[in-house]
């Protein structure tokens, strides 16, 4: 007696000139693409996930013929469809660029924008003050964005709304160094309510804060760019467009890798 076909199954197809990319959902078994594949008369084999491996139904012919007929059946839906695209980015690299250290280039996903950098350049030993964007293998913590002005947008990053009261310390002498802050009395900082759109989006990101170093610098993010994309105090900018098309790809497993 034949397996019958698992009864939640969805497919993902992705069609590259006469090569197939197929992935099997079961359960909550996400892991399973194949590089050659048997769909549609194109001849090759599945490569299966543990869920899979005991299923053989699924891997050759003639029960490859059950499954042609599993996928005809309005069983499967369109809802489960989950391009490469639409996961998180695993890795995005800056780099300077030539002639200008305080300009750069962004590489995403096989894509290169250009970018604002310090005015000092990428510097290896960053310190507060010194304008420099700092070099190294970072990741995105969360987003900060002005839901007063946009739209929530789309991205993996937790994301939080930014407050009249909202800022960032950049004190190396206060306790809350590199820390959000609310700006009270007592309490000063560089205020993330702007009256300028340069923090209309910001990614924070954890330079300098497992462990907290004081004067090793502080608020140092991704953000939008100034006109002509004029150097930062040491962040990273881009244009609203990139910035939008970037948050789509980003998780908190990104690398960002500086230098």
């Amino acid at each position: 007696m034949q397996a019958k076909a698992p009864s939640a199954v969805s497919w993902v197809v992705k069609v590259r000139i006469r090569q197939v990319l197929v992935r099997i959902e079961v359960g909550d078994c996400y892991r399973l693409t194949s590089r050659n594949v048997v769909y549609s008369g194109i001849r090759g084999h599945l490569d299966e996930c543990p869920v899979m491996a005991g299923n053989r139904t699924f891997a050759g012919s003639p029960p490859l013929k059950n499954l042609l007929i599993f996928m005809k059946r309005k069983a499967i839906s369109t809802a489960y469809q989950t391009a490469w695209r639409d996961r998180p980015l695993s890795a995005i690299r800056i780099r300077p660029a030539a002639g200008d250290p305080r300009r750069g280039w962004l590489t995403a996903d096989g894509h290169t924008i250009p970018v604002g950098l310090g005015h000092g350049g990428i510097k290896a030993s960053k310190r507060e003050g010194d304008g420099g964007t700092p070099k190294g293998i970072f990741r995105p913590r969360q987003l900060w964005w002005r839901g007063d002005r946009h739209p929530r947008p789309r991205t993996f990053l937790p994301i939080r709304a930014i407050r009249p009261e909202d800022a960032w310390c950049e004190d190396p002498r206060d306790r809350h160094y590199n820390q959000p802050v609310r700006l009270d009395r007592d309490q000063g900082g560089d205020r993330l309510k702007r009256d300028d759109h340069l923090y209309d989006f910001i990614v924070e990101i954890d330079h300098n804060s497992a462990p907290r170093i004081a004067g090793r610098g502080s608020a140092v993010f991704l953000h939008l760019a100034r006109a002509n994309f004029g150097p930062t105090a040491g962040c990273v900018s881009m244009t609203k467009s990139a910035m939008l098309r970037l948050l789509r790809r980003l998780g908190p497993e990104t690398r960002i890798v500086i230098g």
